[in-house]
């Protein structure tokens, strides 16, 4: 699916959605590249959605492409910024970081930078409040993002642009990094000393807590042949007088929570419920238990995780063959628009919780050398590293007697010459060093 096609003077793009990720087709990217290349002028193909994306997936199309997603929906949370580290590690490491693409080279996408002033995930309403991740946050975002090399996009509203985000978006030494450095890679050989107290309470159950969940279960909606057996677990609830519901009753691993929604009649004028009974008798909109203003659509490619369901599949409430559903007595759920039925699996994710720390290095233009630290533990941690170690994974670099001065780009510190660098990194904040060795 075109998802939009933007022409300028300047830039020009192409958004290919519902063919990535779990919707891969190759075909469709493949068709839709060959256009492209026989246009007279260069257009920027990006490739979406990024769940369940690996670099197997990313070799076999970015010779067609310019950028493809290879996460889900980034917002403004500290989950959805860790759950980037892994990903960005693992196309680093596969060598897609500039690789050749369509016209030029190809990029992995970590997604929009959800920064400024924001609208809420599956709202109608327009950006109404600032950006809920604290500003050590934000600098690690835009960091991770620029050391990684993914394109950079602004998600906020660009009228209401306040100084402080405009300072991290526009940061020099980022965009340096993120337009001009090379063999940007993950860098292993750090160490680190949290500073945590044994006998602090608040600490020791926060960091219980964050181990015992470091696998969370996610429920992952998706449509499939009616006659499929994994398409029969929906049933039926009478909830009150004139409330039904309908739960899907399989396989929701450890959870053990009822997946459910509320069905009722679409709301319609009295010219339309004569059309309606001619064609959607014994039809329902479905809507999430906490919103009657938002009812579930639904297309032939759409896959969604539970906690995406309000804001990717569920629109306002309407009309719409796309938002029609009838649940059958031998418990499948089918979608008027498509004739397929909705299922219900239940995967395992990983996530960050435990915290952590991690760091990246990349070499400039002028011979310099980029290394940043991120600490992703809920306590200020002490991270350092030999400068003898960064030649193991700096290509044609011999440091082990060098004599280095460096500047840290968020504090302004610089020193040198220097053998290690140690610095306090604060709570799911970030160090960033630009390096001068001789």
């Amino acid at each position: 699916m075109l998802q939009f096609i933007i022409i300028g003077t300047r830039f020009s793009a192409v958004k290919n959605d519902c063919v990535f990720g779990s919707d891969f087709d190759i075909n469709e990217i493949t068709e839709v590249s060959k256009v492209l290349t026989e246009l007279n002028r260069p257009i920027l193909y990006s490739l979406s959605p990024g769940v369940g994306v690996t670099p197997d997936m990313a070799k076999a199309v970015n010779s067609l492409v310019n950028l493809y997603r290879v996460t889900g929906d980034d917002w403004d949370t500290w989950d959805d910024v860790a759950s980037h580290f892994d990903v960005s590690r693992d196309f680093a490491s596969a060598g897609m970081i500039g690789a050749g693409g369509l016209q030029g080279k190809s990029w992995p996408d970590l997604d929009m930078l959800p920064l400024g002033w924001l609208t809420d995930p599956a709202s109608n309403e327009g950006p109404h409040r600032s950006c809920r991740l604290s500003l050590d946050e934000q600098k690690t975002q835009m960091t991770l993002w620029s050391m990684a090399k993914s394109p950079l996009m602004y998600g906020g509203d660009l009228r209401n642009l306040d100084d402080t985000t405009n300072s991290i978006i526009t940061n020099p030494t980022l965009l340096e990094i993120d337009y001009y450095s090379s063999n940007n890679v993950e860098f292993p050989f750090i160490n680190a000393n949290n500073h945590l107290k044994a006998d602090d309470p608040v600490i020791a159950r926060k960091y219980g807590k964050l181990k015992k969940r470091s696998m969370l279960d996610r429920h992952i909606l998706h449509l499939t042949s009616c006659q499929d057996h994994s398409a029969k677990g929906w049933v039926s609830q009478v909830v009150e007088s004139e409330v039904d519901r309908v739960c899907w009753k399989w396989n929701l691993g450890i959870n053990k929570r009822l997946f459910c929604m509320d069905k009722r009649k679409p709301l319609l004028t009295s010219d339309q419920e004569m059309v309606y009974k001619q064609q959607y008798q014994g039809k329902h909109n479905l809507f999430t238990l906490d919103s009657k203003e938002f009812c579930l659509d639904a297309s032939p490619k759409q896959k969604l995780t539970s906690q995406e369901l309000k804001g990717s599949s569920f629109s306002p409430c309407k009309w719409d063959a796309n938002q029609m559903w009838e649940f059958n007595v031998n418990g499948t759920l089918m979608n008027s628009y498509s004739g397929l039925c909705a299922t219900v699996r239940a995967v395992k994710a990983a996530t960050n919780a435990v915290g952590g720390i991690r760091s990246w290095i990349a070499t400039g233009r002028a011979g310099e050398i980029f290394l940043a630290f991120f600490n992703l533990n809920d306590a200020t941690s002490t991270i350092s590293a030999k400068i003898s170690d960064l030649d193991r994974v700096l290509p044609g670099r011999s440091l082990g007697n060098a004599s280095c001065t460096y500047t840290e780009i968020w504090s302004a510190k610089s020193d040198g010459p220097v053998n290690t660098i140690s610095i306090d990194v604060a709570m799911h904040g970030c160090a960033l060093f630009v390096l001068k060795c001789a």
